[in-house]
């Protein structure tokens, strides 16, 4: 199995030229920034990255140039497990993973409709894995179409199996975490959290790093907690109250506001999306999104 880092793996955004195309000049800009943050690994086509509005073949050619294209001391982990048959979700998964992720990594409540049992998920998911010569998955708890979370007792089944490496935990809360946890203690999963809330506790407690969407606005921030956290502690509390603060934004129009946010990093991309709006980033929207930038750059120098 490929060793997933420990640290900060950020969900990708997918830019778009005029005509609605996926952007590979701003892709690749992504890629760069990313890399100059400091981060551990790339999470790439993941519902950050809107992939559920991407055909079959985009999700495919953007995994294949994120793989090509992204420095080899960062790693890459991919999804796409979006289609509806289950033999689909193998046939794409095979590809992605034939592009040479790291990981290839399922969404959860693919595996089990909202009133199916765990029972039910377990059986899915055992299918899956025997259907797939892969030997590193990991699970991704998406809240689109519907937040399914995995159970401490699946999980422990999922490490059990000796084939999954990840789990990107959106459960945001520190007893479920804890519990998630404890249960593949001893195994070779690791958690990530997506909220930046309970970042820090969870951290403590020993989840291995983050995978959010805030990683989009100032991942060298995450870099540092994920980093500093048990030496530097009276500044890792400083440092969790503006993550904490600053996720907020998340509740804008985000995956718009991130896209502008690259914008002003130096990264160029129009502002287009499949799943959002990019006019209901609204003058006053934007100017808080330029207030937080201003912010974050501030407290660099405090830190860095």
């Amino acid at each position: 199995m490929k060793t997933i880092a420990d640290g900060v793996w950020p969900v990708m955004i997918t830019p778009y030229t005029e005509d609605n195309k996926i952007d590979y000049d701003a892709v690749l800009g992504i890629i760069e920034w990313y890399d100059k943050q400091g981060v551990d690994g790339i999470f790439a086509v993941c519902q950050s990255s809107e992939m559920f509005f991407l055909d079959k073949n985009e999700r495919l050619e953007l995994a294949k140039f994120v793989v090509e294209n992204t420095p080899k001391h960062i790693g890459v982990i991919a999804s796409g497990h979006v289609a509806k048959e289950r033999e689909d979700q193998i046939e794409e998964a095979k590809a992605i993973i034939d592009a040479g992720v790291d990981s290839y990594v399922f969404i959860s409540n693919q595996f089990a409709k909202p009133d199916e049992s765990e029972d039910t998920a377990k059986k899915n998911i055992e299918y899956m894995i025997d259907n797939i010569p892969c030997d590193s998955f990991g699970i991704y708890e998406c809240p689109y179409p519907y937040k399914r979370l995995v159970s401490p007792d699946t999980l422990k089944w999922c490490a059990e199996t000796g084939k999954f490496a990840f789990l990107k935990d959106t459960c945001c809360d520190l007893e479920g975490l804890q519990a998630k946890v404890d249960a593949v203690k001893g195994t070779q999963l690791k958690i990530f959290n997506a909220n930046s809330a309970t970042l820090l506790e969870s951290l403590k407690m020993g989840c291995s790093g983050f995978s959010g969407v805030m990683a989009n606005f100032h991942a060298d921030m995450y870099v540092w907690l994920c980093k500093n956290f048990k030496d530097q502690s009276q500044k890792a509390e400083l440092m969790q109250a503006f993550l904490g603060f600053a996720s907020v934004i998340e509740c804008q129009v985000y995956p718009v506001n991130a896209k502008y946010h690259m914008n002003l990093e130096g990264v160029p991309m129009t502002l287009n999306c499949r799943n959002k709006d990019k006019n209901d980033l609204t003058g006053s929207r934007k100017l808080e999104v330029e207030q937080l930038h201003k912010l974050y750059h501030y407290l660099r120098k405090e830190f860095f």
